[in-house]
């Protein structure tokens, strides 16, 4: 989700320490894991919340260009990055993790309906991309 692998490690060690201190009931393993993601997902919020008031305070917008993997045909991540972080989980969630429209509603704090139509959006959305960059639809199987 966020495209940068030193941003993800320090979210995912942070995540576990939260996790370990929370010491969350021992409820079935999916509901461990929606734990785990609400608890990176709200960290990674903080911590895009947190740049955009520095960017502000000081005045600076500097844009991070993501890299480029030349090994790969089409670089998904760098048209992931130009989604809204909310589109970004969304997509992730169901798509990657496979998970229903209840439990990625329990993780974004959303209503299941509501996650419904903020997931069909996303996809319009990554299409519109991918349209701009020149790759269809096929990128998506």
């Amino acid at each position: 989700m966020c495209g940068d692998a030193a941003l993800a490690d320090d979210i995912l060690q942070e995540t576990y320490l939260r996790l370990l201190r929370a010491h969350p009931g021992r409820g079935p393993e999916t509901e461990n894991a929606a734990y785990v993601f609400k608890i990176a997902t709200n960290l990674l919020y903080d911590h895009w919340r947190r740049q955009r008031r520095e960017r502000r305070f000081f005045g600076l917008w500097p844009v991070a260009a993501p890299r480029a993997d030349a090994n790969l045909a089409h670089d998904m991540g760098r048209w992931l990055l130009e989604l809204k972080p909310q589109e970004r989980a969304l997509l992730w969630l169901a798509h990657v993790e496979g998970w229903s429209h209840l439990e990625i509603a329990g993780i974004l704090e959303l209503r299941p309906g509501s996650v419904r139509v903020l997931l069909f959006r996303a996809r319009a959305r990554l299409l519109r991309v991918l349209a701009r960059a020149g790759v269809g639809s096929e990128a998506l199987r």
